[in-house]
């Protein structure tokens, strides 16, 4: 096949790019350009330079064609922006999801037709810790055996016509694997260190990030059981619930608990994790499902999992469609997550498979 493969410079999508190459796949390999030199020059020095380096290193070691994309706007539009709108409303965002779903595979695609009318790309490959399954006529995301770096969280707002453009060449390798092949490989970039960020916003300050666009508004920190004021905070965007770090009173610690983005109070409590608080209850909406249907039947008997973030944590649990909320849905989970907030997406797994995901709406 004729694969375009997105290479970020580091080891996991380099990797991917040679093993395509190796199976006897044309590659060709694409760096995004989705630094915001103007609008974030102020947080400081973004390592793109770096990664750029090690994408050429890496091209010129495999005699690969290496093209810049610059995608700018589009990241700005539907990435940042996305990101600043969810945080004024009081939610928390997941810009990974989006730059996933609407820059890497989804306006990348119409670039490379529009911007390359006599290639044809068969696929587009990259890096993730992800793997793709076909059952029938439908496409689903099976987790990666490394349950660390198992990225389908990431993945799950994609399309039936993105998953069936997608390749990831390493998803079925755990992340030791990947490094030994980097040195088997002996990639000039073999023993670079992972990025913290996924996303390119991560490579950031985020709350000098918050800061720039959103500001300060001093507002009070009151405690959630007695109503008294603890001090004062420079405003809700900064604090998200279940968050502990950032809220500099002595005597804790102290949780959030609860945002009143009307008047800009932060609700905090010390003990936000005793058992009498738990919270294992919560609604979602705007599902994005890979069979088109809600897993309604299944169950905690019958293997239904969710992940409410990133990582290894997979709760058992319950789908519940709300008759009087279309469109809305109560999930139990069997466990307490303090950390639940709106915004959030909650990510839905049947055994290994991902079934697809949901919005937090409370």
């Amino acid at each position: 096949m004729n694969i375009a493969v997105l290479l970020s410079g580091g080891v996991d999508s380099s990797v991917a790019l040679r093993l395509l190459q190796e199976q006897g796949h044309t590659v060709t390999a694409f760096y995004l350009k989705i630094w915001l030199e103007d609008e974030l020059a102020f947080l400081g020095e973004c390592p793109w330079e770096e990664d750029l380096k090690y994408a050429r290193a890496v091209c010129e070691q495999a005699k690969v064609p290496l093209e810049i994309l610059s995608m700018q706007k589009e990241y700005f539009e539907k990435v940042v922006s996305y990101t600043i709108a969810e945080v004024k409303a009081g939610r928390t965002p997941n810009p990974d999801i989006m730059c996933n779903n609407h820059v890497k595979f989804g306006l990348f695609f119409e670039k490379i037709q529009h911007d390359y009318p006599n290639t044809i790309f068969d696929k587009v490959a990259s890096g993730h810790y992800a793997q793709i399954e076909q059952k029938e006529d439908i496409f689903f995301l099976k987790r990666s055996p490394d349950s660390i770096k198992d990225q389908t969280y990431f993945l799950a707002r994609l399309s039936q016509n993105q998953l069936s453009r997608i390749l990831f060449p390493i998803g079925h390798l755990y992340k030791t694997d990947v490094r030994e092949l980097a040195q088997k490989y002996d990639l000039p970039n073999k023993n670079r260190k992972d990025s913290q960020g996924i996303c390119f916003l991560g490579k950031f300050k985020y709350n000098e990030f918050l800061k720039h666009y959103l500001g300060e508004k001093k507002g009070p920190l009151i405690e959630f059981e007695t109503g008294k004021k603890l001090g004062t905070h420079t405003g809700f965007w900064y604090f998200t619930i279940g968050q502990r770090s950032g809220i500099m009173l002595s005597g804790g610690p102290w949780f959030v608990v609860k945002k009143d983005t009307d008047t800009n109070t932060i609700f905090i409590s010390k003990t936000y994790y005793e058992p009498e608080k738990s919270r294992d209850t919560f609604t979602i909406t705007d599902f994005n499902w890979f069979d088109g249907t809600n897993p309604v039947a299944h169950s905690f008997d019958h293997g239904l999992g969710v992940k409410i973030r990133h990582g290894e944590k997979i709760y058992r649990a319950t789908f519940e469609p709300l008759k009087d909320r279309p469109a809305h849905a109560k999930i139990q989970i069997d466990g307490s997550d303090q950390g639940l907030a709106a915004g959030q997406f909650a990510v839905f797994y049947e055994n290994q498979f991902c079934l697809g995901s949901g919005v937090i709406a409370g």
